[in-house]
């Protein structure tokens, strides 16, 4: 099952740095076009997130830099770290042109799952945030953290 509790999701990676790095403003759903030895490798769990984005180019959006590790039982070799194709509706392509153009937002792949059998990434369009905002965002944990231990120790 997944985090967000939908029994026929199965969540196998994540890009956990990207709530850290990025502020996140919204997030789409878009289908990820993959090649057979790419959906095994994939569903062993061997595909890596970080250092990953999504790019709109002219009317198509596209996933680089995730990396899929190969295949072993595959017999044509397969490029680890390819662009790959995001299926999404024309409106919501739209709609991404004009926030990209927007200064500072980028399109960030939050989890790649499968739900029914179909592999989905799932975007966040952000914006970056600071050094200053990351350390405060820090001492904000971890004073909620320490809020939550005094609350423990008085039970």
């Amino acid at each position: 099952m997944s985090p967000k509790g939908n029994p026929g999701e199965k969540t196998v990676a994540s890009n956990r740095r990207a709530r850290f790095d990025y502020e996140i403003q919204e997030s789409f759903e878009a289908g990820i076009v993959l090649t057979g030895p790419e959906v095994k490798s994939v569903r062993a769990g061997q595909v890596s997130l970080s250092e990953s984005f999504a790019r709109v180019q002219g009317a198509e959006v596209w996933l680089e830099g995730m990396h899929v590790a190969r295949y072993e039982q595959a017999k044509e070799r397969q490029e680890e770290r390819r662009p790959r194709k995001l299926l999404m509706h024309r409106r919501e392509i739209d709609k991404l042109i004009g926030k990209t153009a927007e200064h500072g937002l980028t399109l960030i792949p939050m989890r790649l799952y499968f739900t029914h059998g179909i592999a989905k990434v799932e975007l966040g369009l952000g914006k970056g945030k600071r050094k200053h905002e990351k350390r405060q965002a820090i001492a904000e944990r971890e004073a909620n953290r320490e809020i939550e231990r005094n609350v423990g120790r008085r039970r």
